[in-house]
This record gives C-alpha cells, structure tokens and sequence, in this order.
C-alpha cells in the first residue's frame, strides 16, 4: 500500500445542523494514525484546509439562477482547494484520505480524483445524493455531491463540480434507506447500480458490496471510496447529522470496508459526516477510524 496523505475539510457548509466541522479533529483524536499504522499504513498528515465559518459568510452568496442551494460560493472554494489537494497527492503517488466536514466535501475528492483518470465511485451511505438545487427539498448540498460530480441537470457543464473521468455506469450506491423520490426517478432513468438496505437483508453485505465494487471497477483506473458514517445504524454511529434507522451494524460495515481492500483498487476515499457535537464520547469517530483501517487493509488475524 502507498503512503495515505491524509486531508482535513473541515467544513459545514453542506448541512444544516452545526459541528460536522469539527470532523476531522474528532476522527484524528479519535487514533485514525495509530489504526492506520496498525494495518502497516505509512501515513503523512497534510492537516486542514482553511475553511472560514458559516456564521460569517452568507448562504445565499451566488445562489443559482433556479432552485437553491446554500453557501454554493464556499463550498465551491473548498471543493477546488481539496480537488487540487488530492490531485496533487496522487501525482506524489499517494493515496488521498480526506476527512469531512459534511458530504459536500466528495465534490473536491471526485473532481481531484477524477482529474487525470477514469475512475468508478462506491457510495456507502443511507441517502443517494442525488439531489440538484431544483429538486432539493432543503437546499443543503451534502445532498447533492454525486448530481454535482456527475453533472447532472443544474450541474452540467459547472467546472470545479464535475468529475471530468466518473461515468455514471462505474457508481455504485450502497445501504440506501431514505431517498427522495426526484434521486429514485433518477436512479431509474440513468440506470444507476443501486443497492438498498432491503437488498443487504436479503443477499448479505458480502455479495452485495462484491457486486457494487465490481461495477465501479469495470473498466477503470481505480475506484473512489465514499463513506458516510449515516450508512450504519444510529445505533453503532449515533454522532451524524441525518441519521437513519434500519441502517448496517458494525460488523457488516468493517466486513464491507474489508472487501475494499480485497479489490485492490482503491484510489481515493473520505469519510464524513461524523458530528462530535452529536455523538457520545467520541464513538462515532473512533469507529471511522476502525473502518478506515479495515479499507487499508487491517485484519484480526
């Protein structure tokens, strides 16, 4: 495995509830080089972008012409600094882990990731993301990274959004549980590989995150790894902004970071979404730190 440059984006922009800022302290407190260094991880932390706070900048700055999407301005400065970021570690040879702040953030990951090569995307998250200032029902674009990356409808042809080598056939989303009905219609229409909590039950996490990777990986140079700690239950992840019940338990969640690493493609990854202002002693980022060591190649044995 390749050195992993870890990357802080310490933003809130994309939420509406505050703290997800807080993020990548909660995660780094929470041993996230000490769990790499376990499964034999040479790390290098390139800490934090300057991210200046909500309260002092306002949402509706350069609001779309249709639709809303809130603080749209910073959060497209953030996503071109973290593109550039994690372009720029993948020409060092390195493997980018960025570290949320809200969803919003995989923007910057993919757009950067995505810059000088064709890449696939595993969405591991209980919400498909797929929401475009038209459709949102909240304006918050931690609901919208994938449409934004993708370029889809608002998003076509917006520069620091689109992830110029992702194509819509190498996504794959895994342990849906709350989608909007506009991203559902769109989950048919474009054909997206879409696998529900529903499928979990019925095929187990192995097979189902086996198949989702297999089409991320089709035809790629390597896979994108997106993890919303909302993709497990409320009850193993308490500390995120939108938590869903019904979600994966913690073993499935390692046993599907674990097969990550077994496809032996991952090109980049973030985790986001945890909230220490909502979790309970620091649960909730030490388990990113768990999981992120399982998808770098941690084992019992």
């Amino acid at each position: 495995m390749n050195t992993v440059r870890i990357i802080g984006a310490p933003t809130d922009y994309g939420a509406n509830r505050r703290g997800v800022d807080m993020g990548p302290s909660a995660i780094r407190y929470g041993g996230l080089a000490d769990q790499l260094a376990g499964a034999g991880v040479e790390t290098v932390d390139a800490g934090d972008l300057l991210v200046p706070r909500a309260e002092e900048r306002d949402p509706d700055a350069d609001a779309p012409s249709e639709g809303k999407a809130k603080f749209l301005r910073e959060t497209a400065d953030v996503c071109r600094r973290l593109g550039d970021e994690v372009a720029a570690t993948l020409d060092a040879g390195e493997v980018p882990l960025a570290l949320g702040g809200d969803h919003s953030i995989a923007i910057g990951s993919l757009s950067g990731s995505a810059r000088d090569a064709e890449i696939g995307a595993v969405w591991f998250d209980a919400h498909a993301d797929l929401n475009t200032p038209a459709t949102t029902p909240s304006g918050n674009v931690h609901g919208m990274p994938l449409a934004a990356a993708l370029g889809i409808d608002e998003f076509a042809d917006t520069e620091w959004a689109n992830a110029a080598g992702l194509s819509p056939e190498n996504v794959a989303l895994v342990g849906l549980r709350s989608v909007d009905g506009a991203e559902a219609e769109l989950i048919r229409e474009r054909g997206f590989a879409a696998y529900t909590m529903s499928d979990i039950d019925e095929r187990g996490i192995t097979e189902v995150t086996e198949e989702a990777l297999e089409v991320a990986a089709d035809g790629v140079d390597g896979i994108h790894v997106s993890l919303d700690l909302d993709f497990l239950d409320p009850n193993a992840a308490p500390g995120v902004g939108t938590p869903v019940r019904g979600g994966v338990t913690y073993r499935e969640a390692h046993s599907a970071m674990e097969i990550v690493d077994e496809t032996d493609a991952l090109r980049s990854m973030e985790i986001v979404e945890v909230n220490p202002t909502l979790d309970q002693h620091n649960e909730t980022a030490e388990l990113a730190t768990e999981l992120a060591a399982s998808a770098f190649g941690k084992r019992v044995l």
